[in-house]
């Protein structure tokens, strides 16, 4: 046994048997390895970034890691946006990254680089081999590093001399640790500020408070306290539909967000930090949490925080059958122009039971999240990070994960162009993803953005950053051409109709939305 197979043997022994690659040179002996033994499920991805977008949403779904595996420090660097954006999400990812043979680093090849200032900022652990015998064990600590969900992203650089060589064999991973479990002090604590405070109070959950085991416990806290339910504005993960309470998103903009929350006088935090704008703005603070309002810590993102919510639960005495909210409705399906209310109908009204929404769709997705609370039990997956182009490689993953459900890649186009390449491998795995792509052919938020600047009369310049125009860009075409059948519609009617029909069948679509 090589090096190579060491590090692939040890990940499956864990559990660990996808991996997302972009390979080059120095990781031939990792891709001869996936050749050669069997388990180890091999994506191509033809960007890196596609690659590790993949394996955040594989993650967020599947509660585990999966492999990045990506060619030394320029092959990686193509990975961090959506590694920055999978550390938000706080996934479990796990990159290999080959490097150059040990005796070949002092010659100053082309492609050499320092490849671990390069992991750290993306990274809670990086790790290079120093030898043969060493990778098995590295990649053990690497998985057990990266964890569960709520779990980390952690890098191993293994030179290729390290891979070809002989080692002594693979090796089982650490136990991973157990989340952390909310004091008894934050639990009184949360529980005396909901009981003063009531339906004055708001309940402001992230992680997984977000799964159904802790949205059931917080429905039993609102139903009992009255309290509002509220999440992050671009969560990881919520399970949203069916029997689940309808929660409420704070919103993007700032002065929305210091709005929303000012109209509770006390916050309680579950597996979330307390919020903090996207950017500085004059005059505007960066806490969200507006001055004044008291606020407490039952679960901080890494602690267990859907077994905080059951113990608040129980310490509030909220009966099993006590209800949230009432019942919503699901949305007729919508007619006439195409446009951000329209669109969010259309896809609440005709998505299957147990389809997962991954939301990229910027300024057209912002109906969608409300329009959807009555739809079936649903999944919805954000961008967490904010750094664009996460949409399509993190759809990508989750169809991965979960190849019996359906998945709804809602997304705007600007950011789409990052990574459009997540097409072509949705079409060669043949996965369950239908791509909606929101062409207003601008960088909507952009020119909001400009507004909110006091550009109200953007000169030519200003508008040729943020417009797609000049060329106009075909979505549909580009997704035929990378093997995904696609269509084009411009009324909410022909939408929901091609919405029904591509949810149907099986494998890749894309429609692209004129509007």
């Amino acid at each position: 046994m090589n090096g190579a197979e060491s590090l692939i043997r040890t990940a499956l022994a864990a559990g660990v048997n996808v991996c997302f690659a972009n390979p080059g040179t120095t990781e031939m002996p990792l891709v001869a390895a996936l050749d050669s033994i069997d388990g180890m499920r091999a994506v191509l991805g033809l960007f890196e970034g596609v690659c590790s977008g993949a394996a955040d949403g594989y993650a967020r779904m599947a509660d585990r890691p999966a492999l990045t595996l990506t060619h030394l420090g320029p092959g990686f660097a193509n990975s961090i946006a959506n590694l920055h954006n999978a550390r938000r999400a706080r996934s479990p990812v796990v990159n290999i990254i080959g490097d150059q043979a040990t005796w070949h680093l002092a010659s100053d090849a082309p492609l050499t680089s320092d490849i671990e200032s390069l992991a750290r900022p993306v990274s809670a652990w990086v790790r290079k081999s120093a030898s043969p015998d060493a990778i098995a064990g590295d990649t053990a600590d690497a998985i057990a590093a990266a964890g569960h969900f709520p779990g980390h992203v952690a890098t191993l650089i293994v030179p290729s001399d390290c891979q070809w060589s002989p080692a002594a064999g693979a090796l089982a991973s650490p136990q991973i640790a157990a989340l952390p479990t909310a004091g008894d002090d934050a639990i009184r604590k949360s529980a005396e500020l909901l009981r003063k405070h009531g339906a004055k109070a708001a309940l402001f959950m992230g992680a997984n408070a977000l799964r159904a085991r802790g949205l059931t416990a917080a429905a039993r806290i609102a139903g009992k306290i009255g309290c509002r339910l509220m999440c992050e504005t671009f969560p990881a993960r919520v399970e949203r539909g069916g029997a689940m309470p309808a929660i409420e998103k704070l919103p993007y903009f700032p002065e929305q967000a210091l709005e929303a929350l000012g109209k509770s006088d006390a916050v309680v935090l579950a597996g979330a930090l307390a919020p903090v704008a996207f950017f500085g703005y004059p005059k505007v603070p960066s806490l969200m949490i507006p001055a004044g309002r008291e606020c407490e810590t039952l679960a901080a993102p890494y602690d267990d925080a859907a077994v905080a919510l059951e113990a608040l639960a129980a310490a509030l005495g909220a009966s099993h059958g006590a209800a949230a909210t009432p019942a919503v409705k699901r949305p007729a399906l919508p007619t006439g122009e195409l446009n951000a209310v329209s669109i969010g109908a259309a896809i609440a009204a005709t998505m299957p039971e147990r389809a997962i929404v991954m939301d990229e769709a910027a300024t057209t997705g912002l109906p969608f999240f409300g329009a959807s609370a009555g739809a079936p039990a649903h999944t919805y997956l954000a961008l967490t990070g904010g750094a664009i182009g996460q949409g399509l490689p993190c759809a990508t993953g989750a169809a991965v994960a979960c190849p019996d459900r359906k998945v709804i890649a809602f997304q705007a186009d600007g950011s789409g162009m990052y990574t459009l390449q997540a097409l072509w491998t949705q079409a060669r795995e043949r996965l369950n993803v239908t791509t909606l792509i929101c062409n207003n052919r601008r960088y909507r938020i952009l020119q909001v953005e400009l507004a909110r600047a006091g550009v109200t009369e953007p000169g030519a310049k200003a508008r040729s950053l943020t417009s797609l125009g000049n060329p106009e860009i075909n979505w549909s075409q580009m997704a035929a051409g990378m093997g995904v059948p696609a269509v084009r519609v411009e009324r909410a009617e022909d939408l929901a109709t091609q919405l029904k029909r591509a949810l149907a069948e099986p494998g890749p679509n894309l429609i692209e939305m004129l509007i």
